[in-house]
Formats: structure tokens, C-alpha cells, sequence
């Protein structure tokens, strides 16, 4: 049969007013993993409308839509378009399995959860002409993944085609993340063998991989063996992890003597009280500053995620936050205004109060206010988001943040590395239009292999942008992104 996948742009990644390179960053990982399960005479295609333009004029016979909140829309669109073209058309991930009958009135099929167990019991039944209008997972298990159809990827199009997921889900459960509703039924994380990660590991070109695991450390003992297994293989990679990993003793030492030269690290808010309220009790009584000292004193690159927003926070927290970024050195910052997505904890708490503002999930992007904050007016929390990044990324903070690092080196690659990721952005505005993103990537394992080669150089992170985590049907990161 001929199928065709798609990864629906994002709402705010086609708008002249954002930054492209975020959703050029990882491919659609996710439907890729889907596609390996169909057969060798299937004709199968994958589109990711943030790097290329969909062609809608095709008649595949079988349509999977991949759909994240701010995404819904557009996703919405595609499948009436092919439905009313006689295609079979199915749609999961995030936003379905939290808005179930919304998107059962756009699809034949829907899929709620992760998709490792219901994709090849669908596909049975479509070849049987019998598929159900809704599969449910249940069976939560990594073994025996096929090979993912890397094939089907258009690296050029990508600054880090080697993205790479080894996990699925978290073991925390903080309120306003999708984790909790998103794998309702089932384990909430679980691993693969670490035979088979490292399998797939070796199957990926060149030195650098990014995993988009929501938390690679999550496991302590599959994370010790996977990096165990990738010591001496010559890799530069970069991953996300919580502060209670960072400081855990012996496992970042491991993850860096295998080739850890960047951390995505979820600070969140410098509030306990916050953390209280977000159901962060790992975060609590627990030392940022030394967690930053212990990655940068091991040469990893910081990039601190920040959430404002919360109930304790006023007027003060968007200038307290910046200021003590920049004074831990850290060398990229991700900023978020704090969204109530669907089928979380904080949706529900804030419906209960009245405080949800409207359900335009074009605006469910981490960037508006869609909520009523506790201290703060919806505009206010606009107005603070944006001038933190703009006041993290003026050249004066770019320059302080630079001289806290203990060598000139690292001092001068901080201030490269902030400088190039924010600053140039008719450069990689071009490099994407004229698909030649991928010739960048030298330059990033230029900066990971020289922040890696000293104690306290420090460095800049390649941020996984505000756009998509490739997750197809679930099978990927849990979050809509990261920076």
C-alpha cells in the first residue's frame, strides 16, 4: 500500500515573526520508528512541513498525522483534505490522546498513547480491512523495535540529523507536564535493552547525536551501562537531564568520559514554593549553583530551562532569573511562560479555578498567556517573558557570562557560541532556505570537541528549540520541545 506520514508545522514555526532554525534542528524521529514496521512492498513517504512544502495532490491510501496542541489546527486540515481524497487517515501523539473526541471528528483512526504496541495492530487490521476507530495502548516495552527508517529522512535538511531516543516518557511527575495523561494505563517510563541502543547507536553516521529522551538519566542503572557500552566510540553528544542527576555521584563523570559535552538541565523556577505547587519535590533542597560548577567544572555545556509564571511569582522574577543565569555562567537559556496543556494536572487545577483564559490551542505555544496568573496581569507575564530573553542575549550578558569561565578558551567560545545562536539570524535563516543547514554541524562538533577537552571551559548548548520533539504517535520525547 502507499502510505504517507506527516510531521504538520507547528502554528508559530511558519510565522515570519520566529526564529527558523528551532524547527530544523531534529527530524521526525518518531514517524520514522513508525514506518519501520510496515512491509517491504509498502510505498511509504515522510514530510515534515517545517522544512519543506507538503505536496497534497497525491492519493496514498493511508494518511498518519503526527499532532502536538499548537499544531492541531493545521493537522485538522490535512486530514479532512485526504479524507475527502478517499485516503484512510489516522492521527496521534500529544494533543489526541488529551483531546480524544476533538480529534476523532478529523479521522478514520485515532491512537491514544505511545505507539510501540497499537501501530502494528492497526496496520494487521487495515490489511484485514477491519481497523478499529480508536487504539489504546497498554503494553508498555521496548524490546524488539525494529530498525528505524532513517531512510526515509532528509538529513541535509537538518542541523542534527543523528537525533536519537533510547527511553520513553519520565519517572517524575511534575503538574504540568503531558507525561502523566499521555501514558495513563501503563508504565510512564520505560527503557530499551541496552544492547539495542547501542545497536542503533552504531548505525548513525559521523561523531555527533543528540538523545531526545525526556530524561536520559532517569534510569540509573540502563543509563551507567549504555554510557559504559559508548566509552571509546568516539562520540560527542548532548541530552537532557534533571539536577538531581547532575549531581549524583559517578554518573556524570561516566556520561562525560563517553562523550557528554552538553546538558538541557529543567531548573524551572528558583522559587521552593513553585516546586511545591508543580509537584517538583526533586528540585527541592537541592543546589543549582554547584549542579552548573560540577557540569562546567567536567566541560558540559549548561542550558537552563526557566518557567514563568507560576504562583509565586510577580513582577521581579523575569529580571532575579536572568540575573542569576548570567551570573552562573550559564551559556544558553530556555524561557517559557507556563501553559496549562490539556490533560495535565495544571490544566485541570486551573479549570477548576476558572483561571483558564480560552482554548485557542494556537496560543498553547509556552510564549502567551492563556491562563489567569496569581500575581501578575497576562500582559505582564508577556512583557517579562519576552525581555528575559532579550536581556539573557544582550552582548553585556553574553560578555558576563563569558567571564566566568576559568580559561580564555572557554571564554571566548561562550561568547561565540550565545552570540552565533541568537544573533546571526539572517545567516541560518539562509542556510535553511537554501536546505544547506547540515553543513553547519561541523562547526557544532567544533564547539562540543573544544569545550570537551578542558576542566572548567564551559560552553554554549545547542538548544532543542521550541518546536517539535520528533515523536511519532508518542514515540519520542513527551515534551512539545526544548528552547
Amino acid at each position: 500500500m502507499k502510505v504517507k506520514m506527516i510531521l504538520p508545522a507547528l502554528t508559530e514555526a511558519v510565522s515570519p515573526f520566529f526564529r527558523p532554525i528551532k524547527y530544523s534542528l531534529f527530524p521526525p524521529l518518531g514517524l520514522a520508528t513508525l514506518a519501520a514496521y510496515l512491509g517491504p512492498d509498502d510505498e511509504v513517504e515522510i514530510q515534515d512541513e517545517h522544512v519543506e512544502r507538503l505536496v497534497l495532490d497525491d492519493e496514498p491510501d493511508l494518511v498518519a498525522i503526527q499532532v502536538y496542541i499548537t499544531s492541531a489546527r493545521r493537522a485538522y486540515e490535512l486530514a479532512d483534505h485526504y479524507r475527502r481524497r478517499g485516503a484512510w487517515v489516522v492521527l496521534g501523539g500529544l494533543h489526541v490522546t488529551s483531546r480524544p473526541e476533538e480529534a476523532a471528528l478529523h479521522a478514520d483512526t485515532i491512537f491514544l498513547g505511545p505507539g510501540e504496541d497499537t501501530w502494528p495492530r492497526f496496520l494487521a487490521d487495515f490489511r484485514a480491512k477491519r481497523p478499529a476507530p480508536r487504539y489504546v495502548s497498554r503494553v508498555r516495552t521496548l524490546d524488539r523495535l525494529p530498525a528505524i527508517r532513517r531512510d526515509l529522512i532528509k538529513r541535509s535538511h537538518y542541523l542534527v540529523p543523528n537525533s536519537i531516543v533510547v527511553s520513553r516518557g519520565c519517572p517524575h511527575s511534575c503538574a504540568f507536564c503531558y507525561k502523566e495523561s499521555f501514558f495513563a494505563g501503563g508504565r510512564g517510563f520505560y527503557t530499551q535493552r541496552v544492547d539495542d541502543a547501542l545497536a542503533e547507536i552504531a548505525r548513525l553516521p559521523g561523531r555527533h547525536l543528540y538523545f531526545l529522551d525526556d530524561h536520559l538519566f532517569g534510569d540509573v542503572r540502563f543509563a551507567s551501562a549504555l554510557f559504559e557500552g559508548m566509552r571509546g566510540l568516539g562520540r560527542l553528544w548532548q541530552a537532557a537531564g534533571t539536577v538531581a542527576s547532575v549531581l549524583k555521584p559517578g554518573l556524570l563523570e561516566k556520561a562525560v568520559a563517553c562523550g557528554l559535552r552538553s546538558l538541557f538541565v529543567g531548573f524551572e523556577t528558583l522559587d521552593p514554593g513553585n516546586l511545591r505547587a508543580q509537584a517538583k519535590p526533586h528540585n527541592l533542597r537541592r543546589d543549582y549553583g554547584e549542579a552548573i560548577r560540577r557540569l562546567h567544572g567536567l566541560g558540559v555545556m549548561v542550558n537552563g530551562s526557566f518557567v514563568f509564571g507560576m504562583d509565586e511569582d510577580d513582577e521581579t522574577v523575569f529580571g532575579r532569573t536572568v540575573e542569576w543565569a548570567v551570573r552562573q555562567g550559564i551559556e544558553t537559556a530556555t524561557f517559557h511562560v507556563l501553559t496549562p496543556y490539556p490533560g495535565t494536572a495544571t490544566f485541570a487545577q486551573m479549570e477548576a479555578q476558572g483561571r483558564i483564559l480560552h482554548r485557542d490551542w494556537d496560543l498553547y505555544d509556552t510564549r502567551h498567556t492563556v491562563f489567569r496568573p496569581a500575581r501578575l496581569t497576562p500582559e505582564a507575564l508577556e512583557a517579562g517573558y519576552w525581555r528575559a530573553y532579550r536581556d539573557f542575549y544582550r552582548w553585556s550578558s553574553i560578555l558576563r557570562g563569558a567571564a566566568t569561565k576559568t580559561t580564555w578558551t572557554g571564554t571566548l567560545r561562550h561568547a561565540a557560541y550565545a552570540a552565533g545562536w541568537k544573533k546571526f539570524e539572517p545567516l541560518w535563516d539562509w542556510l535553511i532556505r537554501a536546505r544547506r543547514v547540515g553543513r553547519a554541524l561541523p562547526v557544532l562538533e567544533s564547539v562540543l570537541r573544544g569545550f570537551g577537552g578542558a576542566r572548567g571551559a564551559g560552553g554554549g548548548q545547542c538548544a532543542h528549540g521550541d518546536g517539535p520533539a520528533p515523536a511519532g504517535f508518542g514515540i519520542s520525547s513527551t515534551l512539545p520541545g526544548r528552547t
